[in-house]
Protein backbone atom coordinates (compact mmCIF):
# COMPACT_ATOMS: atom_id res chain seq x y z
CA UNK A 1 0.00 0.00 0.00
CA UNK A 2 3.45 2.21 -0.06
CA UNK A 3 2.80 5.54 -2.03
CA UNK A 4 -0.97 4.99 -2.02
CA UNK A 5 -3.30 8.83 -1.27
CA UNK A 6 -5.71 8.31 0.65
CA UNK A 7 -8.29 8.73 -1.83
CA UNK A 8 -7.07 5.79 -3.44
CA UNK A 9 -7.55 3.86 -0.38
CA UNK A 10 -10.95 4.68 0.11
CA UNK A 11 -11.64 3.76 -3.40
CA UNK A 12 -10.23 0.54 -2.78
CA UNK A 13 -12.53 0.24 0.01
CA UNK A 14 -15.48 0.85 -2.07
CA UNK A 15 -14.46 -1.95 -4.92
CA UNK A 16 -13.64 -4.47 -2.27
CA UNK A 17 -17.17 -3.70 -0.68
CA UNK A 18 -18.69 -3.91 -3.73
CA UNK A 19 -16.81 -7.38 -5.09
CA UNK A 20 -18.47 -10.76 -4.11
CA UNK A 21 -15.61 -12.06 -1.79
CA UNK A 22 -16.02 -8.96 0.47
CA UNK A 23 -17.30 -8.82 4.49
CA UNK A 24 -15.76 -9.65 9.44
CA UNK A 25 -12.75 -10.82 10.66
CA UNK A 26 -11.40 -7.19 11.13
CA UNK A 27 -7.60 -6.05 10.35
CA UNK A 28 -5.91 -2.36 10.17
CA UNK A 29 -2.05 -1.40 9.47
CA UNK A 30 -0.26 0.79 11.67
CA UNK A 31 3.13 2.64 11.63
CA UNK A 32 4.73 0.36 13.82
CA UNK A 33 6.47 -3.04 14.55
CA UNK A 34 4.78 -5.00 17.08
CA UNK A 35 1.49 -6.74 16.22
CA UNK A 36 -1.45 -7.17 18.08
CA UNK A 37 -4.18 -9.97 17.47
CA UNK A 38 -7.44 -10.33 20.22
CA UNK A 39 -9.51 -13.14 20.01
CA UNK A 40 -12.96 -12.80 21.61
CA UNK A 41 -13.85 -16.24 23.17
CA UNK A 42 -17.61 -16.18 22.75
CA UNK A 43 -20.09 -18.09 24.77
CA UNK A 44 -18.34 -17.58 28.05
CA UNK A 45 -15.31 -20.17 28.93
CA UNK A 46 -15.11 -21.91 32.04
CA UNK A 47 -11.60 -20.26 33.58
CA UNK A 48 -11.53 -22.41 36.43
CA UNK A 49 -11.70 -25.68 34.00
CA UNK A 50 -8.93 -24.01 31.62
CA UNK A 51 -6.56 -22.93 34.53
CA UNK A 52 -7.14 -25.32 37.44
CA UNK A 53 -6.49 -23.92 40.97
CA UNK A 54 -6.31 -28.19 41.41
CA UNK A 55 -4.29 -27.52 44.94
CA UNK A 56 -7.42 -26.23 46.08
CA UNK A 57 -9.75 -29.18 47.22
CA UNK A 58 -12.90 -27.27 47.03
CA UNK A 59 -12.54 -26.94 42.73
CA UNK A 60 -13.41 -31.06 42.74
CA UNK A 61 -15.76 -31.04 45.71
CA UNK A 62 -17.90 -28.18 43.18
CA UNK A 63 -17.33 -30.31 40.68
CA UNK A 64 -17.81 -33.90 41.41
CA UNK A 65 -18.34 -35.12 37.61
CA UNK A 66 -15.82 -32.72 35.79
CA UNK A 67 -12.66 -34.12 35.04
CA UNK A 68 -10.01 -32.06 37.53
CA UNK A 69 -6.42 -32.37 38.44
CA UNK A 70 -3.43 -34.62 37.50
CA UNK A 71 -5.39 -37.27 37.10
CA UNK A 72 -7.33 -35.68 34.17
CA UNK A 73 -4.52 -35.77 32.41
CA UNK A 74 -4.21 -31.33 33.43
CA UNK A 75 -0.39 -30.39 32.58
CA UNK A 76 1.22 -28.75 36.17
CA UNK A 77 1.86 -24.51 35.29
CA UNK A 78 3.04 -23.99 38.37
CA UNK A 79 2.25 -26.25 41.60
CA UNK A 80 -0.93 -24.62 42.04
CA UNK A 81 -2.92 -23.91 38.75
CA UNK A 82 -2.63 -26.83 35.92
CA UNK A 83 -3.78 -26.53 32.28
CA UNK A 84 -6.20 -28.33 30.81
CA UNK A 85 -5.20 -31.09 28.57
CA UNK A 86 -6.41 -29.95 25.32
CA UNK A 87 -4.22 -26.94 25.00
CA UNK A 88 -1.27 -29.75 25.74
CA UNK A 89 0.49 -28.54 22.69
CA UNK A 90 1.07 -25.10 23.67
CA UNK A 91 2.91 -26.20 26.88
CA UNK A 92 6.03 -25.62 25.16
CA UNK A 93 4.90 -22.03 24.84
CA UNK A 94 4.53 -22.11 28.70
CA UNK A 95 7.80 -23.35 29.23
CA UNK A 96 9.77 -20.66 26.69
CA UNK A 97 7.84 -17.90 28.38
CA UNK A 98 5.45 -17.35 25.24
CA UNK A 99 1.95 -18.28 26.97
CA UNK A 100 -0.18 -17.01 29.94
CA UNK A 101 -2.94 -16.78 31.84
CA UNK A 102 -4.72 -14.04 33.77
CA UNK A 103 -7.07 -15.24 36.16
CA UNK A 104 -10.12 -13.61 38.10
CA UNK A 105 -11.00 -11.44 35.69
CA UNK A 106 -13.98 -9.70 33.78
CA UNK A 107 -15.34 -6.75 32.17
CA UNK A 108 -17.34 -4.45 35.04
CA UNK A 109 -20.82 -6.49 33.30
CA UNK A 110 -22.68 -8.01 36.80
CA UNK A 111 -25.36 -9.48 37.57
CA UNK A 112 -27.29 -9.92 34.34
CA UNK A 113 -25.30 -13.05 33.00
CA UNK A 114 -26.37 -12.22 28.90
CA UNK A 115 -24.22 -13.37 26.40
CA UNK A 116 -25.53 -10.68 24.43
CA UNK A 117 -24.71 -7.67 26.96
CA UNK A 118 -21.54 -9.14 27.79
CA UNK A 119 -20.34 -9.73 24.68
CA UNK A 120 -21.09 -6.40 23.60
CA UNK A 121 -19.22 -4.66 26.89
CA UNK A 122 -16.48 -6.52 25.95
CA UNK A 123 -15.91 -5.33 22.77
CA UNK A 124 -16.80 -1.88 24.08
CA UNK A 125 -14.53 -1.40 26.62
CA UNK A 126 -16.76 0.94 28.91
CA UNK A 127 -18.11 0.81 32.44
CA UNK A 128 -21.38 1.04 31.63
CA UNK A 129 -23.50 -2.11 31.20
CA UNK A 130 -25.46 -1.24 27.57
CA UNK A 131 -25.25 -1.72 24.18
CA UNK A 132 -22.06 -0.87 22.29
CA UNK A 133 -24.30 1.62 19.51
CA UNK A 134 -24.26 3.84 22.95
CA UNK A 135 -20.73 3.08 23.92
CA UNK A 136 -18.76 5.35 21.18
CA UNK A 137 -17.78 2.30 19.37
CA UNK A 138 -15.01 -0.53 20.32
CA UNK A 139 -11.84 0.08 22.18
CA UNK A 140 -9.75 -1.19 19.37
CA UNK A 141 -11.10 1.19 17.12
CA UNK A 142 -10.53 4.11 20.16
CA UNK A 143 -7.34 2.73 20.41
CA UNK A 144 -6.38 3.29 16.62
CA UNK A 145 -7.66 6.80 16.84
CA UNK A 146 -5.44 7.57 19.32
CA UNK A 147 -2.13 6.58 16.69
CA UNK A 148 -1.75 8.92 14.18
CA UNK A 149 -1.52 7.73 10.56
CA UNK A 150 -2.83 4.45 10.77
CA UNK A 151 -4.70 3.47 7.36
CA UNK A 152 -7.24 1.05 6.55
CA UNK A 153 -5.99 -2.70 5.18
CA UNK A 154 -8.09 -3.91 2.79
CA UNK A 155 -9.96 -7.17 4.05
CA UNK A 156 -12.75 -9.59 3.01
CA UNK A 157 -15.50 -11.34 4.78
CA UNK A 158 -16.06 -15.44 3.92
CA UNK A 159 -18.48 -15.63 7.00
CA UNK A 160 -20.96 -14.06 9.20
CA UNK A 161 -20.31 -12.92 12.69
CA UNK A 162 -20.11 -9.62 13.42
CA UNK A 163 -17.15 -8.29 15.28
CA UNK A 164 -17.87 -4.65 17.07
CA UNK A 165 -14.05 -4.53 19.17
CA UNK A 166 -13.00 -2.49 15.92
CA UNK A 167 -16.20 -0.40 15.24
CA UNK A 168 -15.66 3.07 15.25
CA UNK A 169 -14.18 6.03 13.51
CA UNK A 170 -10.77 5.19 12.89
CA UNK A 171 -10.23 3.12 9.26
CA UNK A 172 -10.65 -0.51 9.32
CA UNK A 173 -11.96 -3.09 7.28
CA UNK A 174 -13.86 -6.13 7.96
CA UNK A 175 -13.73 -10.12 6.79
CA UNK A 176 -15.35 -13.24 7.70
CA UNK A 177 -15.00 -16.41 6.69
CA UNK A 178 -18.35 -18.33 6.79
CA UNK A 179 -18.90 -18.21 2.88
CA UNK A 180 -17.38 -21.29 1.39
CA UNK A 181 -15.71 -19.65 -1.58
CA UNK A 182 -14.52 -22.84 -4.53
CA UNK A 183 -13.55 -21.04 -7.38
CA UNK A 184 -12.62 -22.74 -10.25
CA UNK A 185 -9.57 -21.59 -12.68
CA UNK A 186 -12.10 -20.42 -15.37
CA UNK A 187 -14.33 -18.84 -12.63
CA UNK A 188 -10.94 -16.96 -11.57
CA UNK A 189 -10.28 -16.09 -15.50
CA UNK A 190 -13.49 -15.20 -15.97
CA UNK A 191 -13.51 -12.53 -13.08
CA UNK A 192 -10.05 -11.01 -14.08
CA UNK A 193 -11.58 -10.56 -17.00
CA UNK A 194 -14.59 -8.78 -16.28
CA UNK A 195 -12.70 -6.30 -13.62
CA UNK A 196 -9.77 -5.81 -15.82
CA UNK A 197 -10.83 -2.36 -17.01
CA UNK A 198 -10.79 -1.11 -13.42
CA UNK A 199 -7.65 -1.00 -11.46
CA UNK A 200 -9.50 -1.19 -7.95
CA UNK A 201 -11.86 -3.92 -8.68
CA UNK A 202 -8.72 -5.68 -10.74
CA UNK A 203 -6.99 -5.73 -7.95
CA UNK A 204 -9.81 -6.16 -5.23
CA UNK A 205 -10.48 -9.02 -7.34
CA UNK A 206 -7.29 -10.71 -7.39
CA UNK A 207 -6.38 -10.39 -3.73
CA UNK A 208 -9.71 -11.90 -3.24
CA UNK A 209 -8.97 -14.71 -4.96
CA UNK A 210 -5.84 -15.58 -3.20
CA UNK A 211 -7.19 -14.81 -0.11
CA UNK A 212 -10.30 -17.65 -0.82
CA UNK A 213 -7.38 -20.35 -0.89
CA UNK A 214 -5.58 -19.33 1.87
CA UNK A 215 -8.53 -19.58 3.75
CA UNK A 216 -9.54 -22.81 2.42
CA UNK A 217 -9.84 -25.60 5.25
CA UNK A 218 -8.68 -27.82 1.76
CA UNK A 219 -5.89 -25.84 0.99
CA UNK A 220 -3.98 -25.29 4.42
CA UNK A 221 -1.08 -27.68 5.15
CA UNK A 222 -1.26 -29.29 8.34
CA UNK A 223 0.27 -27.77 11.01
CA UNK A 224 4.17 -29.22 12.44
CA UNK A 225 3.73 -31.49 14.37
CA UNK A 226 0.40 -32.65 12.79
CA UNK A 227 -3.81 -31.45 12.97
CA UNK A 228 -5.29 -28.81 11.26
CA UNK A 229 -4.38 -25.17 10.88
CA UNK A 230 -7.29 -22.51 11.97
CA UNK A 231 -8.44 -20.72 8.93
CA UNK A 232 -8.98 -17.47 10.99
CA UNK A 233 -5.48 -17.55 12.03
CA UNK A 234 -4.06 -18.47 8.80
CA UNK A 235 -5.54 -15.65 7.48
CA UNK A 236 -4.50 -13.03 10.36
CA UNK A 237 -1.23 -14.27 9.97
CA UNK A 238 -0.94 -14.05 6.36
CA UNK A 239 -2.17 -9.87 6.43
CA UNK A 240 0.56 -9.50 10.00
CA UNK A 241 2.94 -10.60 7.70
CA UNK A 242 2.40 -7.20 5.90
CA UNK A 243 1.24 -3.94 6.63
CA UNK A 244 -1.73 -5.11 9.28
CA UNK A 245 -0.28 -4.29 12.60
CA UNK A 246 -3.80 -5.57 14.56
CA UNK A 247 -6.24 -8.27 13.84
CA UNK A 248 -9.36 -9.93 15.80
CA UNK A 249 -11.56 -12.18 15.53
CA UNK A 250 -13.84 -14.30 17.34
CA UNK A 251 -14.32 -18.16 18.14
CA UNK A 252 -17.61 -19.76 19.00
CA UNK A 253 -18.54 -23.10 20.83
CA UNK A 254 -17.83 -22.09 24.97
CA UNK A 255 -21.06 -21.68 26.11
CA UNK A 256 -20.88 -25.30 28.12
CA UNK A 257 -24.60 -25.56 29.74
CA UNK A 258 -24.15 -29.13 29.53
CA UNK A 259 -21.82 -31.62 28.89
CA UNK A 260 -19.01 -29.63 29.28
CA UNK A 261 -16.30 -32.39 29.31
CA UNK A 262 -16.82 -32.96 25.73
CA UNK A 263 -18.15 -29.21 24.44
CA UNK A 264 -15.39 -27.34 26.09
CA UNK A 265 -12.88 -29.55 25.03
CA UNK A 266 -13.82 -28.98 21.15
CA UNK A 267 -13.17 -25.32 21.75
CA UNK A 268 -9.79 -25.61 23.40
CA UNK A 269 -8.78 -27.85 20.09
CA UNK A 270 -9.68 -24.69 17.95
CA UNK A 271 -7.75 -22.20 20.65
CA UNK A 272 -4.78 -24.22 20.67
CA UNK A 273 -4.99 -24.59 16.90
CA UNK A 274 -5.53 -20.77 16.52
CA UNK A 275 -2.66 -19.95 18.67
CA UNK A 276 -0.22 -23.24 16.89
CA UNK A 277 -1.39 -21.26 13.82
CA UNK A 278 0.00 -18.20 14.61
CA UNK A 279 2.81 -18.90 15.84
CA UNK A 280 3.92 -21.01 12.87
CA UNK A 281 2.57 -18.72 10.03
CA UNK A 282 4.14 -15.83 11.36
CA UNK A 283 7.88 -17.22 11.87
CA UNK A 284 10.44 -14.39 13.10
CA UNK A 285 7.44 -11.65 13.64
CA UNK A 286 5.94 -13.89 16.28
CA UNK A 287 8.62 -12.23 18.11
CA UNK A 288 7.06 -9.23 18.23
CA UNK A 289 3.58 -10.36 18.25
CA UNK A 290 0.93 -10.06 21.55
CA UNK A 291 -2.11 -12.60 21.53
CA UNK A 292 -5.26 -11.65 23.70
CA UNK A 293 -7.81 -13.98 24.13
CA UNK A 294 -10.84 -13.13 26.79
CA UNK A 295 -14.29 -13.70 27.01
CA UNK A 296 -17.33 -12.02 28.17
CA UNK A 297 -17.75 -13.68 31.86
CA UNK A 298 -16.54 -16.45 33.61
CA UNK A 299 -19.07 -19.80 34.82
CA UNK A 300 -20.01 -20.67 38.15
CA UNK A 301 -17.86 -22.65 40.78
CA UNK A 302 -20.18 -25.66 41.25
CA UNK A 303 -21.26 -27.59 38.56
CA UNK A 304 -25.18 -27.72 37.73
CA UNK A 305 -26.97 -31.27 36.96
CA UNK A 306 -26.60 -31.42 33.71
CA UNK A 307 -22.53 -32.00 33.65
CA UNK A 308 -22.09 -28.13 32.94
CA UNK A 309 -21.76 -24.54 34.41
CA UNK A 310 -23.67 -21.72 34.56
CA UNK A 311 -22.97 -18.13 33.38
CA UNK A 312 -20.82 -16.84 35.80
CA UNK A 313 -18.85 -13.49 36.58
CA UNK A 314 -15.03 -14.14 37.01
CA UNK A 315 -13.22 -15.76 34.15
CA UNK A 316 -9.55 -16.40 32.92
CA UNK A 317 -7.92 -14.67 29.87
CA UNK A 318 -5.33 -16.17 27.39
CA UNK A 319 -2.01 -14.76 26.52
CA UNK A 320 0.42 -15.61 23.81
CA UNK A 321 3.08 -14.05 21.82
CA UNK A 322 7.10 -13.84 22.03
CA UNK A 323 6.12 -10.16 22.61
CA UNK A 324 4.63 -11.30 25.98
CA UNK A 325 5.90 -12.02 29.20
CA UNK A 326 4.44 -15.53 29.61
CA UNK A 327 5.47 -18.74 31.69
CA UNK A 328 2.71 -16.69 34.58
CA UNK A 329 -0.68 -17.00 36.06
CA UNK A 330 -1.05 -13.33 36.63
CA UNK A 331 -3.61 -11.84 38.89
CA UNK A 332 -4.84 -12.08 42.76
CA UNK A 333 -6.38 -15.66 43.50
CA UNK A 334 -9.80 -14.82 45.62
CA UNK A 335 -10.18 -18.46 46.79
CA UNK A 336 -12.96 -20.96 46.03
CA UNK A 337 -14.50 -20.80 49.75
CA UNK A 338 -18.23 -19.96 49.74
CA UNK A 339 -17.88 -16.52 51.31
CA UNK A 340 -15.31 -15.47 48.59
CA UNK A 341 -17.36 -16.43 45.70
CA UNK A 342 -19.20 -13.50 43.76
CA UNK A 343 -22.62 -13.92 45.27
CA UNK A 344 -21.72 -17.40 46.54
CA UNK A 345 -21.94 -18.74 43.27
CA UNK A 346 -19.09 -17.61 41.05
CA UNK A 347 -14.99 -16.67 41.08
CA UNK A 348 -14.52 -13.50 42.35
CA UNK A 349 -13.60 -11.34 40.11
CA UNK A 350 -10.48 -9.08 41.23
CA UNK A 351 -8.83 -7.87 37.76
CA UNK A 352 -10.38 -5.92 34.79
CA UNK A 353 -9.99 -7.55 31.67
CA UNK A 354 -9.75 -3.78 30.40
CA UNK A 355 -7.06 -3.12 32.40
CA UNK A 356 -4.75 -5.95 31.21
CA UNK A 357 -5.51 -4.91 27.71
CA UNK A 358 -4.55 -1.66 28.49
CA UNK A 359 -1.12 -2.61 29.61
CA UNK A 360 -0.34 -4.81 27.00
CA UNK A 361 -1.02 -1.85 24.66
CA UNK A 362 1.09 0.67 26.40
CA UNK A 363 4.06 -2.23 26.92
CA UNK A 364 3.62 -2.69 22.80
CA UNK A 365 3.08 0.46 21.57
CA UNK A 366 4.08 3.31 24.56
CA UNK A 367 0.59 4.77 24.47
CA UNK A 368 0.27 7.12 27.22
CA UNK A 369 -1.67 6.02 30.61
CA UNK A 370 -4.29 8.86 30.33
CA UNK A 371 -5.25 8.26 26.78
CA UNK A 372 -6.07 4.61 27.45
CA UNK A 373 -8.09 5.29 30.70
CA UNK A 374 -9.50 8.53 29.23
CA UNK A 375 -10.18 7.31 25.10
CA UNK A 376 -9.58 3.85 24.71
CA UNK A 377 -11.49 2.27 28.21
CA UNK A 378 -13.46 5.52 29.32
CA UNK A 379 -13.47 5.39 33.03
CA UNK A 380 -10.65 2.91 33.62
CA UNK A 381 -8.24 2.61 36.65
CA UNK A 382 -5.32 0.78 34.98
CA UNK A 383 -3.91 -0.03 38.73
CA UNK A 384 0.01 -1.21 39.12
CA UNK A 385 1.70 -2.55 35.64
CA UNK A 386 1.48 -6.53 35.99
CA UNK A 387 4.34 -6.36 33.61
CA UNK A 388 2.95 -8.19 30.79
CA UNK A 389 5.16 -6.85 27.88
CA UNK A 390 8.45 -8.71 27.79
Amino acid sequence: MAGLRRRDLLLGACSVAAHPLFSTMTLAAAPWQPRLVVIILRGAMDGLHVVQPYTDPLLAAYRPTLPIGPDSGMLDLDGRFGMHPRLGRLKPLWDSGELGFVHAVSTPYRDKRSHFDGQDLLEAGTAGDVGIAAQRGGWLNRFLQTVPGTVAETAFAVGSDELRVLAGAAPAMRWSPDVDVDLTPQMQQLLSHVYAPDPLFAAAASEGMALASVIDRKELPDLPGGGKREPLAAFAADRLLGETRIAAYSLTGWDTHKGQKGGLGAALDRLQRSILTLQDGLGAVWGKTAVLAMTEFGRTARENGSGGTDHGTGGAMLLAGGALRGGSVFGEWPGLEEADLYARRDLMPTGDVRAYAAWAMRGLYGIDRAALEGAVFPGLDMGRDPGLVA
